[in-house]
Formats: C-alpha cells, structure tokens, sequence
C-alpha cells in the first residue's frame, strides 16, 4: 500500500518550513488530504492563502494533484491509482509491530463474585486490544490479574463453614458462594466479632493450612470456571490467571529495591513511598503487617517485565483509579526502571443498565451472562421475523446478539460512560454490530449471486464518487487498526466499520453489481474486498461475522 501521507510529507517540506507529519490530514470535501498553511503564516511573512498557493504552484506530487483553497494546501490523489493500490495488498498483510511485546492486564475478575456488567468494559477493550496488537504482529500476553487476596475470603471460608454446604455449592456455583458473601457482610455490620474470624481464616490461607488452602482453591476453581464460559462466548482467551496470591511472597523482593534506593519510610508504623507533592505517599505494607495492593503491582510489574522483556505493559482499568496507577508508575520510575515509562493506564468511563447502580455486597448484581442471554433472545426473535427459513439459526442468534452487546460498548471512545441499552445495541439499521455483520452477510450473499471467482480488473471501472469513497475506506484499513493500538482505543476500528458499511451501502444502491461485463467483475472484486474487511475488523473487535442473516 503506497504511504501518501508520507509522500505528500517529504514533497511539501521542501516548501513549508517546519512541517510536522501531524500537519498532513486526511480531507474528505475538496481533497483526500491538505495540510493548513495558517501555522506558517508568521514565520514566512504571508498570509496563509497566499502561502498555500505558492505552495501549490511550486510542487510536483507524483500521482497527486496539488491546489490550493482559503489558506489550504489540498492533494488529489489518482483515482484510478489509488484503486490499483488498494487491491494489491490484503487486509492485516502490514504488520509494523512485529517483534514488539505487548502484556494487557484486563477483566481480573475477583474471586467468589459474579461475572457482571460491570466487568464488561474492561473485558471487551483488553480482549480487543489483543487482537489488535497480536494482527499488528506484536505479541499481546493477555493477563487475568486475578482478585484472589484479602480478609474477605476468611470472611467467605467462615461463611461456608457455617452456613452453606459441599451439596449447594456443587449444585449452586458462584451462586451459591455470591450468597454466602452478602449474608457475610451483612451478619457482620450487625456482629463486630466476625471480622476477626475472617481475619483468622485468612492468616491460615496465608500460612499454608490445608484444610483453608484447599477451600480457597476450589473458590478459584469455580470463579474460573464460569467466567471462562463468558470468555468463550466473547472470542477471549487468556495467557496467564496469575492473580495478587501469586505475587504477595514476592512483595520483600521490592520492599529491598526500595530500601536499597532510600525511597521506603515509616509513618505510624506504616510503610511509605513519598511520590512526590501532588500525590499522597505511596502506602506498601500496613503497620499490622500486612501488604498492600500497589505493593503487589509492582511485583506484578517486576514478575512481568523479567518474565516478558514487554515493550508495552497496559492496564485496562477504570478511570477512577488513575491515581493508583500515577503512584505505580511513579515508584517505578523513582526506583530507575527504565520501562517504567512503557508503563500505561488505558482507562475507561463507567458502565450502567437504566441508571441501576451495582454493588456485590448487598447483591444488587446484574450478570454479564444475564445480559448476554437476554441479547441472544431478543436477536432470535428479530432473525426469526426477518428470515425464518435461516440455517443455524441458534448459532447467528448467538453471534449477533452477543456482538450486539461488545460492539455497543467499544462504539463510542473507552472515556466515556456508557449507559448499556439492549434495544438500541440491537438494532439492525442504526450504528451497531447487527448492521456491520448485517452488511457483511449481504456482501457475501451478492458474491455467491455474482458466482464471484477472483481476478484481475480494470481500475478504471471503480472511479465514480460511490465506489470510490468506499475503495478509499479500504485502502487505508491497516493504518486505521495502527491509529487504534497507539491510541489504545478500539472504538477507532468500530466506527470505521461503520463509516464502510455506511459507504458501501452507498454504494450498492448507486451501481447495479449484476450490470454483466467487465464492470460487474470489478464490483464484485469491490464487494469481496469490502467483505473481507469487515470480517477482519469484526474479528478485531471481537465479533464474528455471519454468512447469512
């Protein structure tokens, strides 16, 4: 794929002094791509009109028109080129972060707790991420930080001991373990002693008991077990379940790199890191003891930079635990980690279903699962209005009502909090996934009318503003997935998905595709290529792509 933007760089540098890469945009009313002219308007003494038009006059783009427009340096680039170029490589062929290592701690589920909506954002955009990286060429290590460390799984083994049963918890689940911890925490707001039973318990996990080890063990078991069947659901697997447990014998190890670097000091008993004037010190160990939860990161941090060698190490984490994340990264950077900088918080806005707030501990919880299954339903119920002889029907309903829910939440920028509508994500007409893969079937089932067999075209053919819009949102694909992993952003890739989609629609209702000749081969090679896009960004994106629907 010819790099324009590059090109049209390197010409208009030789001109415009000072120009930055960042200063070439893609245009889309007058021109494919211009570069503003006003920034230069000082140092070279003109006005940015007559800049750009001197501009304009002085260059020879190869390939590309230059004019000049109201202070805008404007490149046209062969139509007819660009649509030989777009057809030349496929999609997910660049791969510009090949022997990069990318770890992405994501979802890190806690143990004993329901799998539940609020899990969903940071699930969704780690498990996108990954595959972003892994078709860039990195290698993404997607990590299951697990919550398996606290006084609240004493508290959880005491509850069982009392109140629950082997017989329950086989039949029950994480059901049966989500019961016992609200009445748990419910007991003890009315009785102070039990949360030095819990207290107890967790000594004995600590120290290695049996009878408490293996209690907490099968806890884990069954966490993992339910939400590996969400994970499946969703085309997510994970390289590594090495929750905080793993790291707490490793926390000494830090507390000697801080010693050695005079950086730990005590506070009432306490362990410290001051982190500097605009931050609360960093607090490592409790004066009982007991470490804490920035002291087991960095182990983390420690455990998966030798174990790694990453170049990136992301932490797919609610916004409201920047500060967490500042103190983290600050400590590491105070030790003289030179990754500490590679070090990244991929933050993201808070999840809501009609405004209900959620919260485990008085069970007011609403399970992924639940939302998945309910999409599912109402995706059958549409499928079966709109095409009742379809085969497979259970394994589309399957495909489109939970793509409804993913794509509904990497839609819009990960900052911003999202008010999850099952109605609106399943909509087969709006900006949604049902219309991406709704798309992608229709594509296909044209190919199979066209009996569509490959082959060279005639360019030439594919250069009217319809075709040629929808060429140009395929050529550019690859650089939009890179745009998406820089930025730690998925949502950049749904949008696009959307905007071809909309183009090619566009499109099919312009140009008759069964016209016959030459001309009908090369809309079919179009629609082939645009349908191979959509698969490779649906699969980025984490949804499948249905042949029919």
């Amino acid at each position: 794929m010819t790099d324009y933007k590059s090109k049209i760089f390197d010409a208009a540098r030789e001109v415009l002094p000072d120009l930055d890469p960042a200063d070439v945009t893609a245009a889309d009313a007058f021109c494919d791509y211009c570069v503003p002219c006003f920034k230069f308007a000082k140092l070279l003494r003109k006005s940015p009109a007559a800049i750009a038009s001197e501009a304009a006059a002085a260059l020879n783009a190869d390939g590309m028109t230059v004019s000049a427009l109201n202070g805008y340096l404007n490149f046209t680039i062969d139509r007819q080129a660009l649509v030989a170029d777009a057809f030349a490589a496929r999609p997910g062929s660049v791969k510009p972060l090949a022997g990069k290592t990318v770890c992405i701690d994501y979802s890190s589920v806690n143990i004993a707790k329901p799998f539940h909506i609020g899990h969903l954002m940071t699930t969704v955009i780690g498990g996108a991420l990954c595959k972003i990286y892994k078709a860039l060429g990195a290698t993404a290590v997607g990590i299951n930080h697990l919550g398996d460390w606290g006084t609240q799984f004493g508290g959880l083994i005491y509850a069982f001991r009392n109140w629950g049963s082997e017989k329950a918890l086989e039949e029950r689940g994480l059901d049966e373990l989500l019961d016992l911890y609200v009445r748990f925490h419910a007991e003890s707001e009315k009785d102070g002693k039990l949360a030095d039973e819990a207290r107890e318990w967790s000594k004995k996990i600590e120290s290695g008991d049996k009878y408490a080890v293996s209690l907490f063990e099968k806890f884990k078991a069954i966490t993992i077990e339910q939400a590996k069947r969400v994970y499946k659901r969703l085309n997510i697997e994970f390289d590594s379940y090495l929750g905080e447990s793993f790291y707490v014998d490793k926390v000494g190890g830090v507390e000697r790199k801080l010693k050695d670097k005079n950086l730990l000091a005590v506070s009432d008993g306490a362990e410290i890191v001051e982190v500097g004037e605009d931050m609360p010190p960093a607090l490592i160990r409790r004066s009982d003891g007991a470490s804490l939860y920035i002291a087991r990161d960095l182990a983390a941090a420690y455990y998966r930079h030798e174990t790694y060698a990453f170049d990136k190490c992301l932490y797919v984490v609610a916004s409201h635990q920047a500060l967490h994340f500042k103190q983290l990264f600050k400590v590491l950077e105070l030790l003289g980690e030179p990754w500490a900088k590679d070090m990244v918080h991929v933050s993201y806005g808070m999840v809501s279903v009609e405004g209900m707030s959620l919260s485990t501990r008085r069970g007011n919880v609403l399970y992924l699962s639940d939302v998945l299954n309910s999409a599912v339903e109402k995706a059958a119920a549409i499928i079966d209005e709109r095409n009742p002889d379809l085969k497979d029907k259970a394994r589309v309903s399957e495909s489109v009502g939970v793509g409804a829910v993913v794509f509904d939440a990497l839609y819009d920028g990960r900052l911003k909090d999202k008010n999850f509508s099952l109605e609106s994500a399943l909509n087969f007409d709006g900006e949604t996934g049902p219309y991406v893969q709704y798309t992608h079937a229709r594509c296909r089932s044209v190919l199979a009318k066209g009996d569509y067999d490959g082959g060279a075209i005639d360019c030439s053919l594919l250069t009217d503003d319809e075709a040629y819009e929808t060429v140009k949102l395929v050529w550019d694909f690859d650089d939009v997935v890179y745009n998406a992993a820089i930025k730690y952003e998925p949502s950049i890739v749904s949008r696009r998905l959307v905007k071809l989609c909309q183009a090619f629609n566009r499109f099919y209702n312009a140009d008759r595709i069964m016209c016959g000749g030459e001309a009908q081969r090369a809309r079919l090679a179009l629609t082939a290529r645009v349908a191979d896009v959509l698969k490779y960004g649906l699969d980025l994106i984490l949804l499948d792509a249905p042949e029919r629907m």
